[in-house]
Protein backbone atom coordinates (compact mmCIF):
# COMPACT_ATOMS: atom_id res chain seq x y z
CA UNK A 1 0.00 0.00 0.00
CA UNK A 2 1.27 3.51 -1.05
CA UNK A 3 0.42 5.21 1.47
CA UNK A 4 2.36 8.80 0.93
CA UNK A 5 -0.61 8.57 -2.34
CA UNK A 6 -3.19 8.39 -0.46
CA UNK A 7 -2.23 11.32 1.27
CA UNK A 8 -1.63 12.88 -1.71
CA UNK A 9 -4.79 12.38 -3.19
CA UNK A 10 -6.51 13.91 0.13
CA UNK A 11 -4.22 16.67 0.17
CA UNK A 12 -4.77 17.48 -3.18
CA UNK A 13 -8.69 17.78 -3.01
CA UNK A 14 -9.37 18.91 0.31
CA UNK A 15 -8.04 23.05 -0.27
CA UNK A 16 -11.31 22.98 -2.82
CA UNK A 17 -13.65 21.69 -0.68
CA UNK A 18 -16.28 24.41 -0.25
CA UNK A 19 -18.05 23.17 2.54
CA UNK A 20 -17.70 20.80 5.65
CA UNK A 21 -19.38 18.12 4.21
CA UNK A 22 -17.62 18.23 0.77
CA UNK A 23 -13.89 17.87 2.75
CA UNK A 24 -15.15 15.19 4.75
CA UNK A 25 -17.02 13.57 1.83
CA UNK A 26 -13.67 13.51 -0.49
CA UNK A 27 -11.77 12.54 2.55
CA UNK A 28 -13.60 9.03 3.05
CA UNK A 29 -13.71 8.82 -0.71
CA UNK A 30 -10.02 9.20 -1.56
CA UNK A 31 -9.38 6.15 1.50
CA UNK A 32 -11.94 3.79 -0.12
CA UNK A 33 -10.35 4.16 -3.35
CA UNK A 34 -7.15 2.50 -1.79
CA UNK A 35 -8.66 0.43 1.16
CA UNK A 36 -11.93 -1.84 1.75
CA UNK A 37 -12.22 0.00 5.22
CA UNK A 38 -15.31 1.35 6.17
CA UNK A 39 -14.66 4.98 6.87
CA UNK A 40 -16.53 7.52 8.30
CA UNK A 41 -16.15 11.14 9.77
CA UNK A 42 -17.83 12.38 13.16
CA UNK A 43 -17.74 16.12 14.05
CA UNK A 44 -19.18 17.24 17.17
CA UNK A 45 -22.75 19.29 16.68
CA UNK A 46 -23.95 20.65 19.64
CA UNK A 47 -23.77 17.71 21.82
CA UNK A 48 -23.51 14.53 19.52
CA UNK A 49 -20.97 13.42 17.58
CA UNK A 50 -22.94 13.21 14.03
CA UNK A 51 -21.95 11.32 11.08
CA UNK A 52 -21.03 13.73 8.53
CA UNK A 53 -19.41 11.34 5.68
CA UNK A 54 -19.03 7.45 5.40
CA UNK A 55 -18.60 4.79 2.68
CA UNK A 56 -17.76 1.40 2.77
CA UNK A 57 -20.50 0.17 5.44
CA UNK A 58 -23.92 -1.32 4.96
CA UNK A 59 -24.76 0.86 8.12
CA UNK A 60 -23.83 3.69 9.88
CA UNK A 61 -24.80 5.31 13.27
CA UNK A 62 -26.10 8.99 12.39
CA UNK A 63 -24.90 10.25 15.85
CA UNK A 64 -23.22 9.36 19.24
CA UNK A 65 -22.99 10.90 22.64
CA UNK A 66 -19.98 13.08 22.54
CA UNK A 67 -19.24 12.42 26.04
CA UNK A 68 -21.08 10.38 29.01
CA UNK A 69 -22.55 13.88 30.22
CA UNK A 70 -23.87 13.83 27.23
CA UNK A 71 -26.04 10.78 27.11
CA UNK A 72 -28.87 11.37 29.15
CA UNK A 73 -30.36 9.71 32.37
CA UNK A 74 -28.48 6.52 33.10
CA UNK A 75 -31.60 4.66 32.32
CA UNK A 76 -31.66 5.80 28.66
CA UNK A 77 -27.73 5.49 28.21
CA UNK A 78 -26.53 4.37 25.23
CA UNK A 79 -23.92 1.99 25.04
CA UNK A 80 -19.89 3.28 25.21
CA UNK A 81 -18.10 3.30 22.00
CA UNK A 82 -14.76 3.75 20.70
CA UNK A 83 -15.85 6.71 18.46
CA UNK A 84 -16.59 8.20 21.96
CA UNK A 85 -13.64 7.42 23.97
CA UNK A 86 -11.32 8.96 21.24
CA UNK A 87 -13.10 12.20 21.16
CA UNK A 88 -13.42 12.22 25.01
CA UNK A 89 -9.25 11.40 25.49
CA UNK A 90 -7.94 13.15 22.40
CA UNK A 91 -6.35 9.69 21.70
CA UNK A 92 -5.91 7.10 19.02
CA UNK A 93 -7.40 3.82 19.27
CA UNK A 94 -6.35 0.88 17.88
CA UNK A 95 -8.22 -2.32 18.03
CA UNK A 96 -6.77 -4.84 16.58
CA UNK A 97 -9.82 -7.21 17.68
CA UNK A 98 -12.86 -5.87 18.08
CA UNK A 99 -14.98 -8.93 19.89
CA UNK A 100 -12.26 -7.98 22.66
CA UNK A 101 -13.20 -4.58 23.02
CA UNK A 102 -16.01 -3.86 25.32
CA UNK A 103 -16.86 -0.05 23.83
CA UNK A 104 -17.49 -1.48 20.00
CA UNK A 105 -20.66 -0.50 18.08
CA UNK A 106 -21.15 -3.15 15.36
CA UNK A 107 -22.45 -1.75 11.91
CA UNK A 108 -21.22 -5.33 10.34
CA UNK A 109 -20.97 -8.66 11.06
CA UNK A 110 -17.61 -9.56 9.53
CA UNK A 111 -15.62 -6.69 10.94
CA UNK A 112 -12.23 -7.27 13.16
CA UNK A 113 -10.34 -4.69 13.25
CA UNK A 114 -11.24 -0.65 14.25
CA UNK A 115 -8.95 2.33 14.10
CA UNK A 116 -10.59 5.59 15.10
CA UNK A 117 -8.08 8.80 15.07
CA UNK A 118 -9.16 12.42 16.38
CA UNK A 119 -9.96 15.12 14.20
CA UNK A 120 -8.59 18.38 15.63
CA UNK A 121 -8.57 21.67 14.82
CA UNK A 122 -5.22 24.19 15.03
CA UNK A 123 -5.39 24.54 18.61
CA UNK A 124 -4.95 20.83 19.27
CA UNK A 125 -8.69 20.79 20.37
CA UNK A 126 -10.64 17.52 19.06
CA UNK A 127 -13.71 18.26 17.33
CA UNK A 128 -14.52 14.62 15.83
CA UNK A 129 -12.74 11.66 14.52
CA UNK A 130 -12.27 9.86 11.42
CA UNK A 131 -12.97 5.73 11.92
CA UNK A 132 -11.92 2.88 10.02
CA UNK A 133 -13.27 -0.69 10.15
CA UNK A 134 -11.53 -3.35 8.41
CA UNK A 135 -12.89 -7.15 8.10
CA UNK A 136 -9.69 -8.72 6.91
CA UNK A 137 -6.39 -8.57 8.52
CA UNK A 138 -4.73 -5.40 8.45
CA UNK A 139 -1.64 -4.11 9.19
CA UNK A 140 -2.09 -1.51 11.72
CA UNK A 141 1.02 0.99 12.49
CA UNK A 142 1.19 2.52 8.96
CA UNK A 143 -2.88 2.72 8.18
CA UNK A 144 -2.43 4.76 12.49
CA UNK A 145 0.03 7.08 11.05
CA UNK A 146 -1.50 7.76 7.78
CA UNK A 147 -5.05 8.50 9.30
CA UNK A 148 -3.07 10.63 11.65
CA UNK A 149 -1.91 12.71 9.62
CA UNK A 150 -5.45 12.36 7.20
CA UNK A 151 -7.34 13.88 10.28
CA UNK A 152 -4.72 16.27 10.89
CA UNK A 153 -5.45 17.92 7.65
CA UNK A 154 -8.73 17.21 7.47
CA UNK A 155 -8.65 19.27 10.85
CA UNK A 156 -7.35 22.40 9.02
CA UNK A 157 -9.22 22.65 5.98
CA UNK A 158 -12.40 21.91 8.76
CA UNK A 159 -10.97 25.20 10.80
CA UNK A 160 -10.55 26.98 7.38
CA UNK A 161 -14.44 26.87 7.09
CA UNK A 162 -15.37 27.90 9.65
CA UNK A 163 -15.59 25.01 12.16
CA UNK A 164 -18.15 21.51 12.33
CA UNK A 165 -21.69 22.25 10.91
CA UNK A 166 -23.79 23.88 13.01
CA UNK A 167 -26.84 22.02 14.20
CA UNK A 168 -29.78 22.12 12.33
CA UNK A 169 -33.02 23.49 12.53
CA UNK A 170 -34.59 19.68 12.10
CA UNK A 171 -31.48 18.26 14.39
CA UNK A 172 -32.59 20.82 17.29
CA UNK A 173 -36.20 20.07 16.93
CA UNK A 174 -35.33 16.08 17.78
CA UNK A 175 -33.15 16.70 20.68
CA UNK A 176 -35.65 19.34 21.97
CA UNK A 177 -38.18 16.80 21.08
CA UNK A 178 -36.59 13.84 23.18
CA UNK A 179 -36.08 16.69 25.93
CA UNK A 180 -40.13 17.13 26.57
CA UNK A 181 -40.13 12.97 26.38
CA UNK A 182 -37.57 12.89 29.02
CA UNK A 183 -39.49 15.94 31.10
CA UNK A 184 -40.89 14.40 34.53
CA UNK A 185 -42.55 17.43 35.94
CA UNK A 186 -45.37 19.94 34.44
CA UNK A 187 -42.17 22.70 35.39
CA UNK A 188 -39.87 21.13 33.63
CA UNK A 189 -41.75 20.17 30.50
CA UNK A 190 -42.99 24.03 30.46
CA UNK A 191 -38.98 25.45 30.92
CA UNK A 192 -37.91 23.02 27.93
CA UNK A 193 -40.66 24.04 25.31
CA UNK A 194 -39.61 27.86 26.25
CA UNK A 195 -36.49 27.42 25.50
CA UNK A 196 -37.01 24.99 22.40
CA UNK A 197 -38.81 27.90 20.92
CA UNK A 198 -36.56 30.47 21.43
CA UNK A 199 -33.41 27.78 19.99
CA UNK A 200 -35.81 27.00 17.19
CA UNK A 201 -36.86 30.23 16.12
CA UNK A 202 -34.02 32.56 16.92
CA UNK A 203 -35.74 34.73 18.47
CA UNK A 204 -35.11 35.94 22.15
CA UNK A 205 -38.21 35.56 23.90
CA UNK A 206 -40.86 32.63 24.60
CA UNK A 207 -43.68 32.63 27.34
CA UNK A 208 -46.66 29.73 27.44
CA UNK A 209 -50.26 31.22 28.68
CA UNK A 210 -52.00 28.02 29.80
CA UNK A 211 -55.92 27.83 30.62
CA UNK A 212 -56.75 26.26 34.09
CA UNK A 213 -59.38 26.24 36.54
CA UNK A 214 -58.49 29.42 38.24
CA UNK A 215 -58.26 30.81 34.94
CA UNK A 216 -55.59 31.48 32.14
CA UNK A 217 -51.91 31.73 33.75
CA UNK A 218 -48.32 32.06 32.70
CA UNK A 219 -46.86 29.29 32.59
CA UNK A 220 -42.85 28.44 33.84
CA UNK A 221 -40.76 30.43 33.50
CA UNK A 222 -37.30 29.74 32.21
CA UNK A 223 -34.04 29.67 34.90
CA UNK A 224 -32.68 32.53 33.37
CA UNK A 225 -35.24 34.55 31.37
CA UNK A 226 -33.88 37.95 29.41
CA UNK A 227 -35.14 41.16 29.65
CA UNK A 228 -37.85 40.99 27.00
CA UNK A 229 -39.01 37.79 28.19
CA UNK A 230 -39.36 39.80 31.85
CA UNK A 231 -40.90 42.25 30.60
CA UNK A 232 -43.32 40.66 28.68
CA UNK A 233 -44.16 38.42 31.75
CA UNK A 234 -44.63 41.23 33.72
CA UNK A 235 -47.05 43.01 30.88
CA UNK A 236 -49.37 40.04 30.49
CA UNK A 237 -49.70 39.70 34.48
CA UNK A 238 -50.67 43.52 34.50
CA UNK A 239 -52.96 43.24 31.81
CA UNK A 240 -54.86 40.26 34.05
CA UNK A 241 -57.04 37.31 32.69
CA UNK A 242 -59.31 39.35 30.10
CA UNK A 243 -56.32 40.04 27.99
CA UNK A 244 -55.04 36.43 28.86
CA UNK A 245 -58.43 35.26 27.62
CA UNK A 246 -58.69 36.83 24.53
CA UNK A 247 -54.87 36.40 23.55
CA UNK A 248 -55.43 32.31 23.85
CA UNK A 249 -59.09 32.46 22.43
CA UNK A 250 -57.62 34.75 19.13
CA UNK A 251 -54.86 31.79 18.35
CA UNK A 252 -57.52 28.50 18.57
CA UNK A 253 -59.92 30.79 16.87
CA UNK A 254 -57.91 31.73 13.44
CA UNK A 255 -54.90 29.70 14.38
CA UNK A 256 -50.75 30.37 14.28
CA UNK A 257 -49.81 34.09 13.30
CA UNK A 258 -46.58 35.72 12.87
CA UNK A 259 -45.82 39.72 12.10
CA UNK A 260 -44.27 40.57 9.00
CA UNK A 261 -41.60 43.14 10.92
CA UNK A 262 -43.31 46.03 9.14
CA UNK A 263 -43.08 49.50 11.01
CA UNK A 264 -45.97 51.90 11.02
CA UNK A 265 -48.84 48.93 11.26
CA UNK A 266 -50.77 48.96 15.05
CA UNK A 267 -51.05 45.42 16.88
CA UNK A 268 -54.72 44.15 17.56
CA UNK A 269 -55.78 45.35 21.42
CA UNK A 270 -55.08 42.13 22.99
CA UNK A 271 -51.08 42.22 21.59
CA UNK A 272 -51.16 46.15 23.41
CA UNK A 273 -48.81 44.51 26.27
CA UNK A 274 -46.32 43.07 24.03
CA UNK A 275 -45.07 46.30 22.39
CA UNK A 276 -45.33 47.90 25.74
CA UNK A 277 -43.00 45.02 26.87
CA UNK A 278 -40.84 46.26 23.64
CA UNK A 279 -41.55 42.81 21.12
CA UNK A 280 -41.45 43.79 17.97
CA UNK A 281 -41.82 40.53 16.10
CA UNK A 282 -44.05 37.92 17.55
CA UNK A 283 -45.13 34.63 16.79
CA UNK A 284 -48.54 33.18 18.16
CA UNK A 285 -49.08 29.46 18.23
CA UNK A 286 -52.06 27.51 19.45
CA UNK A 287 -51.30 24.99 22.21
CA UNK A 288 -53.52 21.53 23.04
CA UNK A 289 -57.33 22.90 23.09
CA UNK A 290 -59.05 26.25 23.92
CA UNK A 291 -60.43 24.72 27.59
CA UNK A 292 -57.51 23.19 28.80
CA UNK A 293 -54.68 24.16 26.43
CA UNK A 294 -52.80 27.73 25.82
CA UNK A 295 -50.86 29.45 23.42
CA UNK A 296 -47.38 29.61 22.71
CA UNK A 297 -45.88 33.33 22.13
CA UNK A 298 -42.53 33.64 21.00
CA UNK A 299 -41.09 37.02 20.47
CA UNK A 300 -38.22 39.84 19.67
CA UNK A 301 -37.38 43.13 20.16
CA UNK A 302 -35.94 43.45 16.84
CA UNK A 303 -38.57 44.16 13.49
CA UNK A 304 -37.80 40.78 11.50
CA UNK A 305 -39.96 38.30 9.36
CA UNK A 306 -40.04 35.00 10.57
CA UNK A 307 -40.53 32.39 7.65
CA UNK A 308 -42.87 30.10 7.99
CA UNK A 309 -40.93 26.86 8.02
CA UNK A 310 -40.31 28.60 11.10
CA UNK A 311 -43.93 28.72 12.49
CA UNK A 312 -44.23 25.86 11.35
CA UNK A 313 -41.32 23.99 13.32
CA UNK A 314 -42.74 25.91 16.59
CA UNK A 315 -46.05 24.46 15.56
CA UNK A 316 -44.64 21.05 16.05
CA UNK A 317 -42.77 22.01 18.84
CA UNK A 318 -46.28 23.14 20.77
CA UNK A 319 -47.96 20.09 19.79
CA UNK A 320 -45.37 17.40 21.18
CA UNK A 321 -44.71 19.36 24.13
CA UNK A 322 -48.90 19.58 24.88
CA UNK A 323 -48.77 16.00 24.00
CA UNK A 324 -46.03 15.38 26.72
CA UNK A 325 -47.77 17.57 29.03
CA UNK A 326 -51.31 15.86 29.01
CA UNK A 327 -49.10 12.37 29.40
CA UNK A 328 -47.68 13.75 32.57
CA UNK A 329 -51.13 15.35 34.23
CA UNK A 330 -52.71 11.92 32.87
CA UNK A 331 -50.05 9.73 34.46
CA UNK A 332 -50.76 12.25 37.83
CA UNK A 333 -54.41 11.89 37.76
CA UNK A 334 -53.85 7.78 37.75
CA UNK A 335 -51.30 8.13 40.61
CA UNK A 336 -54.00 9.87 42.70
CA UNK A 337 -56.70 7.95 42.07
CA UNK A 338 -54.33 4.85 42.56
CA UNK A 339 -53.69 5.98 46.34
CA UNK A 340 -56.63 8.23 47.07
CA UNK A 341 -60.28 7.18 48.55
CA UNK A 342 -62.67 8.09 45.30
CA UNK A 343 -64.71 8.77 48.02
CA UNK A 344 -63.80 11.40 50.38
CA UNK A 345 -60.38 12.19 47.94
CA UNK A 346 -58.56 11.30 51.45
CA UNK A 347 -55.74 9.54 50.88
CA UNK A 348 -55.75 5.19 51.70
CA UNK A 349 -54.17 2.45 52.82
CA UNK A 350 -51.20 2.55 50.69
CA UNK A 351 -49.48 6.11 50.97
CA UNK A 352 -50.55 5.38 54.70
CA UNK A 353 -48.29 2.41 55.00
CA UNK A 354 -45.79 4.40 53.22
CA UNK A 355 -45.82 7.11 55.37
CA UNK A 356 -46.06 5.56 58.70
CA UNK A 357 -42.91 3.21 57.63
CA UNK A 358 -40.94 6.79 58.32
CA UNK A 359 -42.43 7.99 61.28
CA UNK A 360 -39.94 9.17 64.06
CA UNK A 361 -40.05 7.64 67.66
CA UNK A 362 -41.50 9.91 70.41
CA UNK A 363 -42.33 13.01 67.54
CA UNK A 364 -44.81 10.74 65.08
CA UNK A 365 -48.36 10.72 66.45
CA UNK A 366 -50.96 8.01 64.95
CA UNK A 367 -54.44 8.96 65.74
CA UNK A 368 -56.52 6.27 64.86
CA UNK A 369 -60.09 7.57 64.44
CA UNK A 370 -63.74 5.47 64.10
CA UNK A 371 -67.24 7.22 63.89
CA UNK A 372 -69.62 6.60 66.55
CA UNK A 373 -72.44 4.48 65.33
CA UNK A 374 -72.29 4.62 62.25
CA UNK A 375 -73.53 1.49 61.45
CA UNK A 376 -76.83 2.70 63.10
CA UNK A 377 -76.39 5.24 60.09
CA UNK A 378 -76.05 3.08 57.62
CA UNK A 379 -78.79 0.50 58.41
CA UNK A 380 -81.41 2.98 59.60
CA UNK A 381 -81.05 5.98 56.68
CA UNK A 382 -79.07 3.36 53.91
CA UNK A 383 -75.89 3.79 52.65
CA UNK A 384 -76.30 7.23 50.61
CA UNK A 385 -76.77 9.09 54.22
CA UNK A 386 -73.99 6.98 55.26
CA UNK A 387 -71.82 8.01 52.76
CA UNK A 388 -72.73 11.59 52.65
CA UNK A 389 -71.87 11.31 56.64
CA UNK A 390 -68.35 10.25 55.70
CA UNK A 391 -67.96 12.97 52.91
CA UNK A 392 -68.89 15.63 55.73
CA UNK A 393 -66.62 14.12 58.46
CA UNK A 394 -63.76 14.03 56.68
CA UNK A 395 -63.62 17.68 55.65
CA UNK A 396 -64.11 18.85 59.10
CA UNK A 397 -61.73 16.86 60.53
CA UNK A 398 -59.46 18.11 57.67
CA UNK A 399 -60.17 21.78 58.35
CA UNK A 400 -58.94 20.71 62.23
CA UNK A 401 -55.78 19.67 61.37
CA UNK A 402 -52.67 21.64 61.19
CA UNK A 403 -50.39 22.48 57.85
CA UNK A 404 -48.87 19.61 57.21
CA UNK A 405 -50.80 17.03 59.52
CA UNK A 406 -52.35 14.20 57.56
CA UNK A 407 -55.28 12.27 57.07
CA UNK A 408 -55.90 9.38 55.94
CA UNK A 409 -59.31 7.01 55.30
CA UNK A 410 -58.32 3.10 55.85
CA UNK A 411 -61.82 1.50 56.41
CA UNK A 412 -65.40 2.34 55.63
CA UNK A 413 -65.41 4.68 58.94
CA UNK A 414 -62.01 4.17 60.17
CA UNK A 415 -59.10 6.78 59.68
CA UNK A 416 -56.36 7.70 60.26
CA UNK A 417 -54.23 10.66 61.21
CA UNK A 418 -50.30 10.91 61.37
CA UNK A 419 -49.12 14.49 62.89
CA UNK A 420 -45.82 15.72 63.91
CA UNK A 421 -45.15 16.72 67.73
CA UNK A 422 -42.97 17.93 70.49
CA UNK A 423 -44.82 16.06 72.97
CA UNK A 424 -47.44 13.59 73.66
CA UNK A 425 -49.96 16.24 75.39
CA UNK A 426 -49.75 17.83 71.86
CA UNK A 427 -51.06 14.65 70.20
CA UNK A 428 -53.80 14.79 72.84
CA UNK A 429 -55.03 18.33 72.42
CA UNK A 430 -55.04 17.90 68.11
CA UNK A 431 -57.36 14.74 68.60
CA UNK A 432 -59.55 16.85 71.41
CA UNK A 433 -59.93 19.26 68.43
CA UNK A 434 -60.76 16.76 66.08
CA UNK A 435 -63.48 15.26 68.42
CA UNK A 436 -65.02 19.13 68.74
CA UNK A 437 -64.96 19.27 64.95
CA UNK A 438 -66.70 16.30 64.71
CA UNK A 439 -69.50 17.01 67.45
CA UNK A 440 -70.02 20.39 65.27
CA UNK A 441 -71.42 17.81 62.29
CA UNK A 442 -73.81 16.39 64.64
CA UNK A 443 -71.62 12.75 65.20
CA UNK A 444 -69.18 11.87 67.77
CA UNK A 445 -65.44 10.20 67.21
CA UNK A 446 -63.52 8.46 69.14
CA UNK A 447 -59.63 8.33 69.08
CA UNK A 448 -56.94 6.39 69.95
CA UNK A 449 -53.14 8.05 70.23
CA UNK A 450 -49.85 6.26 69.87
CA UNK A 451 -46.79 7.69 69.40
CA UNK A 452 -43.95 5.09 67.94
CA UNK A 453 -41.22 3.50 70.71
CA UNK A 454 -37.61 3.50 69.25
CA UNK A 455 -37.08 0.06 67.15
CA UNK A 456 -41.43 -0.25 67.27
CA UNK A 457 -42.77 -1.53 63.73
CA UNK A 458 -45.00 0.12 62.89
CA UNK A 459 -47.74 -2.37 62.78
CA UNK A 460 -46.76 -2.43 66.70
CA UNK A 461 -47.79 1.22 66.68
CA UNK A 462 -50.55 0.87 65.33
CA UNK A 463 -51.80 -2.31 67.27
CA UNK A 464 -51.11 0.28 70.18
CA UNK A 465 -53.49 3.19 68.42
CA UNK A 466 -56.58 0.78 67.78
CA UNK A 467 -56.28 -0.30 71.71
CA UNK A 468 -56.22 2.81 72.54
CA UNK A 469 -59.21 3.28 70.56
CA UNK A 470 -61.17 0.24 71.99
CA UNK A 471 -60.56 1.79 75.20
CA UNK A 472 -62.79 5.03 74.78
CA UNK A 473 -65.41 3.24 73.03
CA UNK A 474 -65.57 0.69 76.39
CA UNK A 475 -65.98 3.91 78.10
CA UNK A 476 -68.43 5.56 76.41
CA UNK A 477 -67.22 7.12 73.50
CA UNK A 478 -66.74 10.50 72.33
CA UNK A 479 -63.58 10.61 73.77
CA UNK A 480 -59.39 10.53 73.21
CA UNK A 481 -56.97 8.02 75.07
CA UNK A 482 -53.16 8.25 74.65
CA UNK A 483 -51.61 4.70 74.51
CA UNK A 484 -49.22 4.49 77.37
CA UNK A 485 -45.65 5.11 76.43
Amino acid sequence: MDHERVLRDVTVRLPTASTVPEACQWTVAALARHTPATASVLLRVHDRLRCVAATGAWQVFSHVPATADDAGPARHRPEPSVVRRVYASGETAAVPDVAADPDYLPIRPDVTTELCVPVRDPAGRPIGVLDLQWSEPITLAPWQETAERLADRLGTRIAALGGPPAESRSEKLLRHAAAFTAAGTDWDLMTAAIAAARDVSALSAAVLVLTGRGGPRLGAPTDTPGALEARIRAELAEAGPATLDRIIDRAHRYGSAYTLGEAGHPPTEEYLPLTRAGARTLVAVPVGTPSSGGVLLVADGRSLRPDPTTVNLIELLAGQAWTCLDRLRTLARLREQASSDPLTGLRHTGPFGQRIATATPGRTALLAIDVDGFKHVNDTYGHQAGDRLLVGLARALEGALRQGDELYRTGGDEFFAVIEVSHPQEAVRIAERLTEAARRTGRTISVGIALPRPDEPPERTLHRADQALYAVKRHGRDGVHLSAA
